[in-house]
C-alpha cells in the first residue's frame, strides 16, 4: 500500500489519537492536528519515533485562518493531503431547554462547520490530483437521537448528510467520502461528561447495559473502521454511514 498523507483533526487524544496511530501503523504519514498543541506534538513525536513521518500542528477548526495555516504547513512538510479524517468534536450533556444560543453556536461551529471548513480546504488539491479519502466522525446520536445531546445530534446528522453530498459530487474525481458513527465510547470527553458524581457512574453503567456486547466501545474500535475506509480495499465504497456501536444501533 502506498504511503498517503493523512490530516486528522482532533488527533491529540481519545478516538483521534487512536486513528493517528492506526493510520501510521498502516504506513501513512500523519498530520496530527488539535487545539491542544503540546499533546499534538507528543502524539506526532511518538509516531515519528516508530519511523513514520509525522507532524503536530495546532488547529482551531472554528478559525478559518488556523485551518488554512494547518493545511498549508502539513502539505509543505509532508506532501499533498490525500486522506482527511474530520474527528474534532465537543459536547456537554444538557437538556435542550437548559441550553442557550451561545451553547448552540459552539456545538455547531465545532462539530459541523469545522468539518465543512477543513473539508473545503483540502478538496481542491484532491480534485486536481484525482484522489482523496475523506472520513468524518459523526455519532450514533445523529441516527437515533440522544437525550441531553439535542444540538450535538443535529450537528452530527448534518455531518452525515454533508458527507453523502461530497461523495456524490466528487465520485468521478476519485474521491470517496464516508462517515463513521461511534456509539458510546470510552473517551476523555465521555468520562468528563459523566465524572464527578453518582449519576455519572450510573450513566456509564446504563450505557454498558444498553450495548448488546455489554461494553463501551474503545477508540481502537473506531480507528479500525476509519482505517478501512481509508484503504485501497474501500475504493468502491462511498457515501456510507457505518455505526461502530457493539450492536446498539442496527439500521
Amino acid at each position: 500500500m502506498p504511503e498517503r498523507v493523512a490530516l486528522i483533526t482532533g488527533g491529540a487524544g481519545g478516538i483521534g489519537r487512536a486513528i493517528c496511530e492506526r493510520l501510521a501503523a498502516g504506513g501513512h504519514a500523519a498530520a496530527v492536528a488539535d487545539l491542544r498543541a503540546a499533546e499534538t506534538e507528543a502524539v506526532a513525536n511518538a509516531i515519528a519515533s516508530s519511523g513514520v513521518r509525522a507532524v503536530g500542528v495546532a488547529l482551531d477548526v472554528t478559525d478559518p485562518a488556523s485551518v488554512d495555516s494547518v493545511v498549508e504547513r502539513a502539505s509543505k512538510e509532508l506532501g499533498p493531503i490525500e486522506i482527511l479524517v474530520n474527528n474534532a468534536g465537543w459536547d456537554e450533556l444538557h437538556p435542550f431547554v437548559d441550553t442557550d444560543e451561545g451553547f448552540w453556536r459552539r456545538v455547531v461551529e465545532i462539530n459541523y462547520v469545522g468539518c465543512l471548513r477543513v473539508t473545503r480546504a483540502v478538496l481542491p488539491p484532491m480534485i486536481e490530483r484525482g484522489f482523496g479519502r475523506i472520513v468524518s466522525i459523526a455519532s450514533d446520536a445523529a441516527r437515533v437521537g440522544s437525550s441531553g445531546e439535542a444540538v450535538y445530534a443535529g450537528a452530527k446528522a448534518g455531518v452525515v448528510a454533508f458527507t453523502k453530498t461530497i461523495a456524490r459530487e466528487h465520485a468521478r474525481n476519485g474521491i470517496t467520502a464516508n462517515s463513521v458513527c461511534p456509539g458510546p465510547t470510552r473517551t476523555p470527553m465521555l468520562e468528563s461528561m459523566a465524572a464527578g458524581d453518582e449519576a455519572g457512574a450510573k450513566l456509564i453503567a446504563s450505557l454498558e447495559r444498553a450495548v448488546p456486547m455489554r461494553r463501551l466501545g474503545e477508540p481502537a474500535d473506531v480507528a479500525a473502521a476509519v482505517a478501512f475506509f481509508c484503504s485501497e480495499e474501500a475504493a468502491f465504497i462511498t457515501g456510507q454511514t457505518l455505526s461502530v456501536s457493539g450492536g446498539l444501533t442496527m439500521a
